[in-house]
Formats: C-alpha cells, sequence, structure tokens
C-alpha cells in the first residue's frame, strides 16, 4: 500500500502491520496476505471516500463481500480475507477507535470442505519398489523424501527444512518443523528408517548440521522441487487426479484412520492446531467405507 499516511484509516492499518509484523507463530507470507488484503479493502473504500474508521459500516463491508464474489474469489479466499479484517478491526477496538467491531454482524460465507483425494497403499508401494531397484543416490534421495511424505505424514515446507542432526534413527524419531516454526517429535518407522539409512550411506561429506534433502547443485531443496518429483511419480503409477505431495500426506492420515488409529493421535502426527482440521480425514474414511459397502454389500 504505497500511499501517504494522512488520515485515521491509513494510521490505523499501518499501525496494525506493524503490530503483528515478527508476532510469533504469524510467517512472513502470511503477514504478506495481511497487507495484501487490508490493502484491498481500502481500495475498495476509496470510491467512499472514508478517512476515519469509525465510518466503516457493516454495509460497506458486505458490500466488499459482494465485490470479492463478482470477482470470482473462492468462499473460501472470501472467508480469509474477512479474517484478516477481524483482526484489524479488534486491534481498532483495542485503541480505542471503534466501541465494537462492524464485522460482528457479517457472516463468513459458508464453506464446503473438499474431501482429499488419497492414494492407494499398492501404488505407493510400487513407487517405493522402482525407485529401490537402483540405488543411485539420486533414486534413494526420492525414495527417502517419498517415504517421509507418507511414513511421517509431512508437510513440504517440513521436509524441506530437515538437517541430518534432525533424524535420529537409534530413537526411531525425528524432529519436524512445522507451522509457525512449532516444533514436533515424529514416530519413525522401520521401512522408514530402512530407506532414510540407505540413502545417507551415499550421502558424501556427511555433517550432522547439514540439510537431510540438497538438490544435484549442494543447495537445500524447495517445494517446487518436491512437487516435480512427487507428480512425476504418482502420474507413472496411480490414475488419481491430484498429484501434490500433499495427497501422500492426506492418504498416510486417511489409511491410520481406516486401521483404526484414534483421531487424537494423527492429530499429534499432523501437527494440527485443532482437531477440526484433522476431523476431514474421518470424512474420508467414511465415504470409503460407503463406496466398499455399495460395491460388496449384497443389500446395498
Amino acid at each position: 500500500m504505497s500511499r501517504i499516511i494522512d488520515t485515521n484509516l491509513d494510521r490505523n492499518i499501518e499501525g496494525y502491520l506493524k503490530e503483528i509484523f515478527g508476532v510469533k507463530g504469524l510467517s512472513e507470507n502470511t503477514h504478506r496476505a495481511y497487507k495484501r488484503d487490508l490493502g484491498q479493502f481500502y481500495k475498495f473504500l476509496e470510491k467512499y471516500e472514508l478517512k476515519h474508521v469509525s465510518k466503516i459500516s457493516v454495509k460497506h463491508l458486505r458490500g466488499f463481500v459482494i465485490n470479492l464474489s463478482e470477482k470470482g474469489l473462492s468462499r473460501n479466499s472470501i472467508a480469509r480475507k474477512l479474517a484478516s479484517l477481524r483482526g484489524f478491526f479488534e486491534y481498532c477496538v483495542r485503541n480505542g477507535e471503534i466501541e465494537k467491531s462492524p464485522l460482528k454482524q457479517v457472516k463468513n460465507p459458508k464453506i464446503k470442505r473438499n474431501i482429499p483425494e488419497t492414494i492407494n497403499l499398492d501404488s505407493y508401494l510400487e513407487i517405493i519398489k522402482f525407485l529401490m531397484r537402483d540405488n543411485s543416490l539420486d533414486n534413494l534421495r526420492k525414495a527417502a523424501i517419498i517415504e517421509l511424505l507418507y511414513g511421517c505424514a509431512l508437510r513440504v515446507s517440513e521436509i524441506c527444512s530437515i538437517d541430518i542432526v534432525d533424524v535420529d534413527t537409534t530413537s526411531k524419531v525425528i524432529k519436524v518443523t512445522g507451522k509457525g516454526s512449532k516444533q514436533r517429535i515424529v514416530p519413525l518407522g522401520d521401512e522408514s528408517i530402512k530407506i532414510i539409512s540407505a540413502y545417507l550411506d551415499k550421502y558424501e561429506n556427511q555433517d550432522f548440521a547439514q540439510p537431510l534433502f540438497k538438490t544435484s547443485k549442494g543447495n537445500r531443496i524447495y517445494p517446487r522441487y518436491v512437487q516435480r518429483i512427487v507428480k512425476t511419480l504418482i502420474s507413472g503409477f496411480s490414475d488419481i487426479e491430484k498429484k501434490s505431495p500433499h495427497v501422500l500426506r492426506h492418504s498416510a492420515a486417511t489409511h491410520m484412520l481406516d486401521r483404526g488409529a484414534d483421531l487424537m493421535s494423527v492429530k499429534e502426527l499432523l501437527g494440527h492446531e485443532n482437531l477440526s482440521t484433522t476431523q476431514i480425514y474421518t470424512h474420508v474414511s467414511i465415504e470409503r467405507l460407503k463406496k466398499s459397502y455399495k460395491k460388496a454389500h449384497p443389500k446395498s
């Protein structure tokens, strides 16, 4: 928002952005998103020539939601932008600019949660079998990445940030840095240890402070690098529509619930803040159960 700060509205937006900058648990990407959302709202308000926060009404906010909808934004995107505005208005209430947030009278659009797509276990095992046929460093690296995405249900960003020192094959655990720089300990299965150990045996100039995974140029791997590997491998062994690393994480959570894991354990493994986020996987398992029922039960 490159503009001259000369109004009450300007000052409060800038003040709020400064307050949340560097807040523990708030990533730089999230801060940029808040700044972008507030900038978009500010631009929308320009036609009303509003200069004071107290002049913003429910009517303006509903108009903003309609404007976003007309631009083709999804309900999820609109809900996220409203979340940015809620934080801003709460800041204004705390600082005595307004008595209460006008957003309290504006409901979030109803969001339909899509059931995540999953890869079946046989396809996953075929991918690992294919990679382990050739024990080159490149294939073992790919196998270890795939195994941690599924075997430990890790996020792409978590895979990229792992250092060698974070892996403890003796205690069978791995230290992971998740969202908001929160760390958690994730158990390593025997198969994961076997593949990672084979990969590390090929790792030259091993230094515990080095990244666990590096590109051929010796740099730490990055999300796009992982996404390309996963897309290529899933395309060769499965006909599912979505071929992202997150599919392997979804699959791990779903398969654990299919086999009787309790929801709280899965929540801790995934590093979810709220149980409601994990509950989407119960819907996946129920849908799979329905399909099996319709396919096999004589009364279906």
